[in-house]
């Protein structure tokens, strides 16, 4: 009995230095990566999954800066990849899709409070139309803080890979074009309506004239990665967003992205049980 017993323990000693051995490699192999994390909303009243409470937003900002990551652009991240050029160390990307106005009351002073720049996706046709969206006065100030950059998230939010080529294309080229005369910028990212695509909408992204496009795929972005597929770290999908929960989405993403995805997987497969199993925070 004793005999079995050490062997049982050397076998679980054995799979537990397995693990970390894999864990550490995902997360050195990683290293050249960068986590760009996505929100939505950030108030005090909604309850879903999409919405950060404001305080857990300004801890996770703090957070950020007391850490000493080094807040980039899309710009900058796809420039540095393609002329050779080093990042910052610990590079990050904070991104906000759909462009609410809560952005502007809530996030946008904690981000100037700790001078950190993001990225905004806006539905173009939203903007000044519907009370619950930023309006181009917001935008105009936001923009010339210095902080805050526009991309596109299309014109209506239509869901890409599902409506007509002609549809398509008019979101694609209508949104980037809007966005360009009001904002007296160029366009040149665009993140994905519902996170849907396939290959036939990246190459219109492609031919639009944007340099590069984000999923709602939980990952880092990679320079190695199609451009047009870049994955980000999704801050939304319960309604519990701790910062322990942050931190471990932030940090362990190599870990934890590869779960994430069999857990979809599994999921979508109908196989609610085995899924329960799969952890991600």
């Amino acid at each position: 009995m004793t005999i079995w017993i050490k062997r049982l323990l050397l076998l679980l000693a054995a799979v537990v230095l397995t693990v970390l051995a894999v864990c550490f490699y995902l997360i050195h192999s990683a290293d050249q990566s960068v986590p760009v994390l996505n929100y939505h909303q950030i108030n005090d009243r909604d309850e879903n999954a999409l919405t950060v409470h404001t305080d857990q937003f300004e801890a996770q900002m703090r957070y950020l800066a007391e850490e000493g990551y080094h807040v980039i652009t899309p710009e900058e991240m796809i420039n540095a990849w393609e002329n050779g050029e080093k990042l910052p160390e610990k590079p990050v990307i904070i991104t906000f899709d759909d462009g609410y106005a809560d952005n502007y009351r809530n996030a946008f002073p904690i981000l100037q409070k700790y001078n950190l720049k993001a990225t905004i996706f806006l539905i173009s046709d939203y903007v000044s139309t519907y009370p619950n969206y930023l309006t181009w006065t917001q935008v105009s100030e936001m923009q010339d803080s210095g902080l805050i950059d526009f991309e596109s998230h299309t014109l209506s939010h239509e869901q890409l890979d599902s409506t007509s080529p002609e549809e398509t294309w008019n979101q694609l080229d209508g949104s980037k074009k809007a966005l360009e005369w009001h904002l007296q910028k160029e366009i040149n990212f665009l993140a994905y309506p519902c996170g849907s695509y396939d290959e036939e909408l990246q190459q219109l992204v492609k031919k639009a004239g944007y340099k590069g496009a984000f999923t709602v795929n939980y990952g880092l972005a990679d320079k190695s990665e199609n451009h047009y597929i870049l994955d980000r770290v999704p801050i939304f999908g319960c309604t519990n967003h701790t910062l322990m929960r942050f931190k471990l989405r932030l940090q362990y993403t190599p870990i934890f992205a590869p779960l994430a995805k069999l857990n979809r997987e599994l999921l979508a497969g109908g196989h609610n049980f085995l899924a329960r199993f799969v952890p991600t925070p």
